[in-house]
């Protein structure tokens, strides 16, 4: 294993890239502001002739993030489409008629369910748990909810995981996700359901959409993944066989301050499965 070192622009990496596969949080903004060079970045990288998809553990469907990123200030131009956790949870639920479910997570994620016949129950008489993150993300952590897992665990309720994300950025604070719930769970011995990165269903449904937009099959090799998570974003991308490059200003920006460079032993510590290359942020 070599060096592995930061780079100044997306577009050194790109020249055999035919499709990105891009996170959001993280890389086009931080949920508060977008990053006006990030989303130059992936506009050019479309104006010659590339698709960006945007992959987002998101749990809201599709057109309810793109009314977050237009409210955010980031174009439509930006990107091709967007796949999200939310539309993958969307067809579970639809999937399975007739069967009650317990929602754990905020208001602002009701769009979750819009148009399904969706069967609500209290957590003592559900079917399943659909958990999109925790009531309050401004104040409260997994522990919060340690009896109510374990109170589903006494049932054997299967725990649908909605944004497999432990935590994400908002503004220069970190908040807790669903993920961090389901680990809890998971570790009681509850069944737990992922929907997102790094799980492989996301990044089917994205070459999906990409190949229906290229018209043709595409290679593995001339797709790039772009991420700030290691967990979600690295892992993922190794799964599923495609390079990341690794935007350092995100969730992991406190263990990148100040260093230029990471040697061997370094990048195996931090990354286990080294990522293509290094940006602190997206610059074309």
């Amino acid at each position: 294993m070599t060096s592995l070192r930061f780079i100044e622009n997306m577009r050194d990496l790109v020249a055999d890239v035919d499709v990105l596969l891009s996170d959001i949080w993280g890389v086009v903004h931080n949920g508060l502001e977008a990053f006006p060079e990030a989303c130059e970045a992936l506009h050019t990288f479309r104006q010659r002739g590339g698709t960006v998809v945007l992959i987002t553990n998101a749990p809201r469907p599709a057109d309810s993030v793109q009314r977050q990123l237009r409210k955010l200030g980031v174009a439509d131009e930006t990107y091709d489409a967007i796949v999200s956790s939310g539309d993958l949870t969307r067809h579970f639920v639809a999937d399975h008629p007739g069967k009650t479910m317990f929602w754990l997570g905020p208001e602002r994620d009701n769009s979750i369910y819009r148009g399904l016949e969706a069967a609500f129950a209290p957590i003592e008489s559900a079917d399943y748990i659909v958990c999109t993150g925790p009531f309050d993300d401004e104040t409260e952590t997994p522990e919060d909810y340690r009896a109510m897992m374990e109170q589903a665990r006494v049932r054997n309720l299967p725990l649908i995981c909605a944004n497999p994300d432990i935590v994400v950025e908002r503004g220069d604070r970190l908040i807790y996700c669903a993920g961090a719930i389901a680990e809890l769970y998971r570790e009681l011995g509850g069944e737990v359901i992922f929907y997102g990165k790094p799980h492989r269903p996301i990044y089917e449904r994205a070459m999906s959409i990409a190949e229906a937009r290229r018209g043709a099959k595409i290679p593995l090799r001339r797709v790039l993944a772009i991420g700030d998570s290691v967990r979600t974003d690295l892992t993922g991308a190794h799964g599923f066989g495609i390079n990341l490059l690794f935007v350092t200003r995100g969730i992991h920006a406190g263990e990148f301050q100040g260093v230029d460079a990471l040697d061997a032993a370094a990048v195996k510590e931090l990354f286990g499965h080294p990522p293509l290359a290094l940006m602190r942020e997206l610059h074309w």
